[in-house]
């Protein structure tokens, strides 16, 4: 075999490689709910299913994708240190947010009905949590951000049509606007919910 054979071989064997390592978007929101709903009905204590929670969370979820999207046209005024400061803030704001909201279920049912490949970058997943004797069924679709095909990332969550980053953006753009625009007092607000 030439050199030329042996570098089109390597090359064709690390495609194949990569091509069953990435994820259907589909696929990773059931690994996802399968791996939570184990986490949910352990009998492990809360503490340790709030970590476990957070780090399916820092794994799979763009944090600070969303971050600097809830900011909205306030994220253009941020110096360097500012950005630090915000993005350090809204993870440990969005992960005592996530699990403290998912902590309270104990085997959440989750079912993937379809997705929608929106364009290269996006892909939207269907899915139903099913009715239980306490709570309707309810309607998530997953917004999954595809650029990186081999790590599919979460941007949002779109709850009986109502977007939680969108409404995040609309919170903190009321607490900047509230305050003339000062965005300490957002950080204020963040730290605030994080020490409760």
């Amino acid at each position: 075999m030439t050199k030329f054979k042996i570098f089109y071989f390597i090359f064709f064997i690390f495609y194949l490689i990569n091509q069953l390592q990435a994820k259907e978007p589909g696929t990773l929101i059931t690994e996802i709910v399968n791996e939570a709903s184990i986490i949910l009905s352990s009998s492990d204590p809360v503490e340790s299913k709030i970590i476990k929670l957070n780090n399916i969370a820092e794994t799979n979820v763009d944090i600070n994708g969303i971050g600097m999207y809830t900011l909205g046209k306030y994220r253009k005024k941020l110096n360097e240190d500012q950005k630090r400061k915000y993005n350090k803030l809204f993870k440990s704001y969005f992960l005592k947010s996530f699990s403290s909201r998912l902590v309270d279920y104990s085997d959440p049912k989750i079912s993937v009905v379809s997705e929608k490949k929106i364009n290269e970058k996006y892909t939207i997943v269907n899915t139903v949590l099913e009715e239980t004797s306490k709570n309707p069924e309810i309607k998530i679709d997953w917004r999954i951000y595809t650029k990186n095909p081999e790590r599919p990332l979460i941007r949002d969550l779109i709850v009986e049509g109502l977007s939680l980053a969108r409404t995040q953006k609309e919170e903190f753009k009321s607490i900047i606007q509230n305050n003339n625009g000062d965005i300490n007092y957002l950080f204020k607000s963040l730290e605030e919910f994080i020490i409760k």
